[in-house]
């Protein structure tokens, strides 16, 4: 599999910055090493190019006209190989060269047909969808592999979605745009086309694993037998005598939920390493309820879960990036390498390129819209330390509304997925 074109560009002017893309697309197609023959393409926006969302896609396609389908969607940021752009008018794609009989699009006047075979699928989707959270997990049941990624689509106007078919709408539906708004949308992926993907989060528990021992739909009623907002208040070291102490500390609390059949694995997780794993979903604190002693949280909650109390941490969220990208790196680095290989993944920051080499084709990079920027320390800071972990690769993505790995929302967590020649 050739290294997959990727450009991106920031400009006030949406044509201007469309333009800046193709050129630098077209430069990359002509270059050794780069897919030439590309028919699939994937189009990130930040919001302030939404209400252009459809003029974008139509001058894009017509001016790729080799690419017969297109899937994305906008976010209040976009992020590329080494950048991120936040609050400001830009645009990132991204060209792969897929076998035609391995990946389909779809959508809601495009759905994915039983005659496909998906083994997972890329997915965005709308956040003000009703029932979005059941949506994902039916897909993904549908899926071999029992595994989807992607995430729910960010805008502070319009929430658009790209998806454009090759093999058309379905019987009656009428000509599409390709821009969609509500629902889900995106790629699925036959066996063929290799893929490895890891959830890294960004919360750092505050003690330990606790058990839900009585729950009320969204509301924790005790945790180890114990009222469950005495342990949140032991665990913070605050008490409603201090109210206005005790709420500041409780706002920047968060919890983080493991369903029963991987509680055991990941009160293991947190105990061991002091860090979450992936099975864990970060929900909002959303109120308290004193008359029960409850902690009402921004998710239904059964007996049987886990649930360790937790807080946004620089350090863990930096450690934890690392950690999943030397994960990809080591499963797709053999033991002994070539030459070619060993001078490619040898080569400095200042002179790295991507390089096929590698064993990586291209990247997505799906990121809380809360953890980009300056939670890292700086502009592109998340980005920079994807590109000094998992080396230069083509890579786009987004900062959503929620990130989608295996059939879960999550919070607060970046989701990212390469395609592998290996």
């Amino acid at each position: 599999m050739k290294l997959f074109p990727y450009a991106h560009a920031t400009h006030p002017q949406w044509g201007m910055a469309a333009n800046l893309v193709l050129a630098q697309l077209r430069a990359q197609i002509a270059l050794h090493g780069y897919a030439s023959n590309p028919t699939l393409a994937l189009l990130y926006i930040t919001d302030h190019y939404a209400a252009q969302a459809q003029e974008i896609l139509e001058h894009l396609s017509g001016e790729l006209p080799e690419i017969t389908d297109w899937a994305g969607t906008v976010g209040v940021g976009i992020a590329s190989n080494n950048v991120e752009y936040f609050d400001e008018p830009a645009l990132a794609v991204m060209l792969l060269e897929l076998p035609s009989d391995q990946y389909r699009v779809f959508s809601g006047v495009a759905p994915l047909g039983l005659s496909f075979e998906a083994y997972t699928a890329l997915v965005h989707a709308d956040g003000h969808t009703p029932d979005v959270a059941d949506l994902i997990k039916e897909l993904a049941e549908r899926t071999e592999s029992g595994y989807v990624f992607g995430g729910l689509a960010a805008s502070r106007g319009k929430v658009v979605q790209f998806a454009v078919a090759a093999d058309g709408n379905v019987k009656g539906q009428g000509k599409a745009s390709g821009v969609f708004s509500g629902g889900l949308s995106g790629v699925a992926f036959g066996a063929g086309v290799a893929l490895v993907s890891r959830v890294t989060q960004g919360c750092l528990p505050i003690h330990g694993a606790h058990l839900v021992t009585g729950a009320d739909r969204n509301v924790v009623l005790t945790l180890d037998g114990e009222p469950a907002l005495e342990v949140l208040l032991r665990e913070l070291q605050v008490s409603l005598s201090d109210p206005h102490k005790a709420l500041t500390a409780i706002r920047a609390t968060l919890a983080g939920l493991t369903e029963p059949s991987a509680g055991v694995e990941s009160t293991q997780t947190v105990m061991r390493t002091g860090n979450f794993g992936p099975d864990v979903l970060v929900r909002h604190i959303i109120g308290l309820d004193p008359a029960r002693s409850g902690v009402v949280l921004a998710d239904e909650v059964t007996e049987g879960m886990e649930l360790a109390f937790c807080q946004r941490n620089v350090q863990a969220a930096r450690a934890d990036l690392m950690r999943v990208c030397a994960e990809i790196r080591e499963e797709l680095e053999p033991q002994e390498q070539a030459l070619e290989t060993a001078t490619a993944l040898a080569a400095s920051e200042a002179e790295a390129a991507p390089h096929e080499a590698r064993g990586i084709a291209g990247a997505i990079y799906v990121s809380c819209s809360g953890r980009g920027g300056a939670h890292f320390g700086g502009d592109s800071a998340e980005l920079q330390i994807i590109r000094r972990a998992l080396g230069d690769v083509p890579l786009i993505g987004f900062f959503a509304n929620g990130e989608i790995a295996r059939d879960h929302i999550y919070g607060y967590t970046g989701v990212l997925t390469v395609f592998t020649s290996k």
